[in-house]
């Protein structure tokens, strides 16, 4: 029963994401569009609840913002977003980019994953953004706890030189980050990391250049499950 209902899902999901066609010029397709984000890109349940947080000064990060909270940031002196959902022709970019252009934000994408690793020049590109962007910053995913935690602890130990075995707790049970799920290479990630660089410390940065090797740790990580 409950793989039935997930396929139902998934083909609704399917047919709504572009029902808009690649654009929201229609009420149809605007229509089509929020129909999606609000429904089965649960934004009737971030408009409930919001893992908000605040990680250093000027940087905030959380679950997908609606327009409306997007506005409200602008209100209150943001400067930038930085969206890890990639950049797409689906629902939620689309109505992302359109309150964000008429808010006066600049939207950043980077395209992150929460079940996969990600090759070493994806994680360098956003270290480097991190170090350009201007703030105050939003920093989210959809749902704000894997790929949002991930980026949120790299942040720290990139930007704020805070020590792996702190920034990591971004990666946590309260903004509903579960490591026991798939999404739990991300820690294994960080384990890693912490593995490597505990005689010789080594910046994020430069270890990614380096010692990075998503292929070996996604095999050791699977070997753990």
């Amino acid at each position: 029963m409950i793989r039935l209902v997930n396929t139902a899902l998934d083909r609704a999901d399917a047919a709504l994401r572009h029902a808009h066609g690649n654009g929201l010029g229609s009420a149809r397709a605007r229509a089509a569009a929020w129909v999606h984000v609000l429904l089965l890109d649960h934004g009737l349940l971030r408009g409930i609840w919001t893992n908000r947080r605040e990680i250093a000064p000027g940087v905030i990060c959380t679950n997908q913002p609606s327009p409306a909270r997007l506005h409200r940031f602008a209100r209150a002196g943001g400067r930038s977003v930085l969206s890890l959902r990639g950049r797409s022709a689906a629902a939620h970019h689309l109505l992302e980019e359109e309150a964000c252009a008429t808010a006066g934000l600049r939207l950043y994408t980077v395209n992150l994953q929460a079940r996969k690793l990600a090759c070493p020049a994806r994680y360098l590109d956003l270290l480097d953004l991190f170090g350009r962007i201007e703030r105050p910053l939003l920093i989210h995913c959809k749902s704000g706890a894997d790929r949002t935690g991930l980026a949120a602890a790299l942040y720290l130990m990139h930007v704020g030189q805070v020590p792996v075995e702190q920034a990591r707790r971004q990666l946590a049970l309260r903004y509903l980050h579960n490591r026991a799920s798939a999404t739990g290479i991300l820690d294994h990630m960080l384990d890693r990391y912490t593995t490597d660089t505990a005689d010789t410390p080594l910046p994020i940065r430069e270890w990614f250049e380096t010692r990075y090797d998503p292929q070996e740790i996604t095999e050791s990580w699977e070997a753990t499950r």
